[in-house]
């Protein structure tokens, strides 16, 4: 839907507006349009639309700009890198039936305005090819991209190039934020420092972290930061809750992008997940998006059928009670932080001259 045709819409339903409170437990509220279910709709998927446009927003860098709260995550979208991680890719085709320009163009026509992106990803020319055939202005997406650990460990001027790189793919002139991927053992602070000289620049309007511990985050942090993260995107839903992390980085000030959000759809079958489901007649992965947004992170699904993302998009037309979102923040085990733990010392090193060792890694974090 172009912006015309959507103005058109909007002012359709103006008399049908109401302004509802959205709360959290760890921002302020804040307003979001909820269409009417007693009125006569154009259609559910106009009002679905609606929704997805007019999501709530997460205050960042105390309240200087806005996160939106759901984006499309375009990791494994048209292309599987091939050190995608071994625990995640063991399920996953190491091909793809559609490409990443047209499922990211199907999410930006059902409404999603937030793109999360990366150089590792393998297909952010495709994802820039969907931005500019959806016809949907800059101004109106926010787009996320992360620098990989390659690029990390040959230092500023390999960060400056691929920032070049990811912008002439995306076609743009700026990201919205740009995030370091790991916590590269001896690479990470002059990364991220390198990414606070290219923020000054105007190139990136925010920079953040992603799979940061606690104690990398303070290594960062007694190094001197000039400019605070924004963000940290880390793996959050209920099977993976790591409380005392989340709330370490929400007294930072550090909002939580949420990957791997509906947890690659494996949990699904879950007992308590499909009691809730049921009770409000949603799918899993509504009540697992619901549980996410409600919490506060950014709630970052993904999938390459455009049912599945209107369907991980209807989060915002119902509520979860305090007695399900306790059992919902239940369902972590110890096996799934001891999972955690593995992929963590695997990764912070992937793919640099290192892989495979342990050399820098962090034995001792902040797991739970």
């Amino acid at each position: 839907m172009r912006l015309a045709s959507l103005t058109t819409l909007i002012a359709s339903l103006s008399n049908h507006r109401v302004s509802t409170a959205f709360h959290s437990n760890n921002f302020a509220s804040s307003s979001f349009f909820r269409p009417s279910t007693s009125r006569t709709m154009s259609s559910v998927d106009d009002a679905d639309m609606l929704r997805l446009l007019n999501c709530p927003s997460i205050p960042m860098d105390g309240g200087k700009s806005s996160h939106p709260s759901i984006g499309f995550g375009t990791y494994k979208v048209g292309f599987i890198p091939a050190s995608a991680s071994s625990a995640v890719a063991a399920t996953s085709s190491t091909s793809s039936e559609r490409t990443a320009e047209e499922c990211v163009l199907d999410a930006l026509n059902v409404g999603y305005r937030f793109l999360e992106c990366a150089e590792f990803y393998g297909n952010e020319a495709q994802v820039g090819k969907a931005i500019s055939k959806s016809g949907v202005p800059r101004e109106e997406i926010f787009i996320c991209s992360k620098v990989w650990t390659t690029t990390i460990e040959k230092g500023p001027d390999a960060i400056r190039a691929q920032l070049e790189k990811t912008l002439n793919d995306l076609g743009t002139s700026y990201l919205d934020l740009y995030l370091v991927h790991w916590p590269v053992p001896g690479k990470h602070v002059e990364a991220y420092k390198t990414l606070e000289v290219l923020c000054k620049e105007g190139k990136i309007r925010g920079i953040g972290l992603s799979n940061y511990a606690v104690e990398d985050y303070l290594e960062l942090k007694e190094a001197g930061m000039e400019i605070k993260p924004s963000v940290n995107q880390i793996e959050i839903n209920p099977f993976i809750y790591r409380k005392n992390t989340i709330d370490f980085f929400k007294k930072e000030g550090v909002v939580l992008q949420s990957y791997r959000s509906l947890r690659d759809g494996k949990e699904f079958g879950n007992a308590t997940l499909v009691k809730i489901a049921d009770a409000h007649k949603k799918t899993p992965a509504q009540i697992l998006g619901r549980w996410c947004v409600q919490k506060g992170f950014v709630y970052v699904p993904k999938s390459v059928k455009k049912e599945r993302m209107i369907e991980n998009a209807q989060v915002f037309d119902f509520e979860l009670s305090a007695e399900e979102m306790s059992e919902l923040d239940s369902l972590t085990d110890p096996k799934t932080i001891q999972t955690f733990q593995g992929l963590y010392r695997k990764c912070v090193n992937r793919d640099t001259s290192k892989d495979g060792t342990l050399d820098g890694v962090k034995m001792n974090i902040t797991l739970d």
